[in-house]
């Protein structure tokens, strides 16, 4: 912090409010939270996702997503309304890995990684065709892609219970 006094002791040289800039720039970077490189867009999708899980009491979760590959290989993080990575999700054919803060779980399948983080077994396979456009069977769901070219799509499992409603509205 001693470069920040300095900065603003100056008397010569770019008025203080160009380093003030400078540092808060940098300060800010500091805080910026790592998002998903784009490798492929076609494999590629963010947006807003909502789960209900239908118990009693109903559980939700609600978050921006930046997803990126395949059901066999990819990575997914899930981010809070200011940008803050709340959970990241990456698999390979070996295994997947959760990641929420400082907390680790690694598991040799996807979905089951998937059904602790949501609470509810998600279509995985499934869901990468839904978003691709393409309907697909999920034993148990019924999905509505009617909105896809506007960027919006609807699942409801009723079986097994408890249901589950999944809705997503992807950025364009």
């Amino acid at each position: 912090m001693r470069w920040v006094r300095t900065l603003l002791n100056a008397r010569s040289g770019p008025p203080r409010f160009i380093w003030l800039s400078i540092a808060g720039a940098l300060l800010a970077a500091g805080c910026a939270t790592p998002r998903i490189k784009p490798v492929d867009t076609h494999a590629y999708w963010s947006g807003r996702m909502a789960i209900q899980v239908l118990k009693d009491p109903p559980e939700s979760l609600s978050a921006s997503f930046e997803l990126q590959g395949s059901a066999q290989k990819g990575e997914m993080v899930l981010l809070s309304p200011i940008g803050t990575t709340l959970a990241r999700l990456e698999w390979t054919p070996e295994g997947a890995r959760l990641v929420q803060g400082t907390h680790q779980l690694e598991s040799s399948s996807l979905q089951k990684l998937g059904a602790h983080l949501t609470g509810t077994e998600l279509p995985i396979t499934a869901l990468f065709e839904w978003l691709a456009g393409k309907a697909a069977e999920a034993p148990g769901w019924q999905v509505d892609l009617s909105a896809h070219a506007q960027g919006r799509i609807a699942a409801e499992r009723r079986l097994p219970a408890p249901g589950a409603l999944l809705r997503i509205a992807l950025d364009r």
